[in-house]
């Protein structure tokens, strides 16, 4: 795959979501089902390495862009990850002094409501990758219920998650749940 070709494909899942997660069912079907250039594993661990770490949201496209094909696709992934917010600031500049306008308004909300959808689309597949047994669904659940009932930063939920996944696999919890 060309450098070009690549960072097409991703700029076509960043332009969705500005990189964020919604963007990530594009960028899975574009990388994942039809051309095979990543696993779908992979494209889970370049999402999972990302958000455990500070930084922008959008590094996963980075991580995948790198996983696909290393340093020059990391660079394509960068360039994907910006080239949107890059064209978005003009724009909204302009949309700034309308912001009160009924058309505007109605724009904005609709997007919203997609980037939602593309959200709820991009966990489906990644939680069938992830959640295979009856600890890692434990797991998912309590993570799940903590994010939506506390106020406790995702990345101390996911540092919880990985401690207790460790701790499974040294006590051997795995082996005897599978």
């Amino acid at each position: 795959m060309s450098f070009l070709e690549l960072y097409l494909l991703l700029l076509k899942g960043t332009a969705t979501a500005f990189a964020g997660l919604a963007s990530l069912p594009v960028i899975q079907d574009a990388l994942v089902t039809h051309r095979h250039v990543l696993t779908a594993e992979q494209l889970n661990e370049a999402v999972v390495i990302t958000r455990s770490t500070p930084g922008p949201v959008g590094l996963w496209v980075v991580s995948a862009g790198y996983f696909a094909a290393g340093v020059s696709g990391a660079i394509a992934g960068w360039l994907a990850m910006i080239t949107p917010a890059l064209l978005v600031i003009p724009t909204v500049h302009f949309a700034g002094r309308r912001m009160k306008h009924p058309r505007v308004r109605a724009i904005l909300e609709t997007v919203v409501i997609a980037s939602a959808g593309l959200l709820l689309a991009a966990a489906i597949p990644l939680g069938r990758e992830a959640l295979t047994d009856p600890v890692t669904i434990a797991i998912g659940v309590a993570g799940l219920v903590l994010l939506l009932t506390t106020k406790i930063e995702v990345a101390w939920i996911i540092l919880g998650a990985a401690i207790v996944a460790m701790g499974a696999d040294t006590v051997g919890l795995l082996y005897y749940l599978t």
